[in-house]
């Protein structure tokens, strides 16, 4: 259940999805019930937002993590392929 929570188009979804229900449901529901409506959908969508923005600094790192790693992997293999010529 939690990969398919954190995968960005269940996000995007929820971000959106709640974001709408939540700005259209005071002018659809009267009285507390729809403010509280609006609240709760409010909360569920800043939370799905800040999954959004803590992913992509995350999905960078991970890609600069990555390519150093390659970096690092292609001169250890120079140096043992020099070691091996002579």
């Amino acid at each position: 259940m939690k990969a398919l929570l954190s995968s960005k188009p269940v996000l995007w979804f929820l971000f959106l999805f709640n974001l709408v229900v939540a700005v259209a449901a005071p002018f659809v529901v009267d009285g507390s019930q729809g403010v509280m409506t609006a609240v709760g959908m409010g909360v569920v969508s800043l939370g799905a937002g800040l999954s959004l923005l803590k992913g992509r600094g995350q999905t960078q790192t991970h890609a600069q993590t990555h390519a150093h790693a390659h970096a690092q992997g292609q001169g250890q293999g120079q140096g043992q392929r020099q070691g091996q010529r002579a």
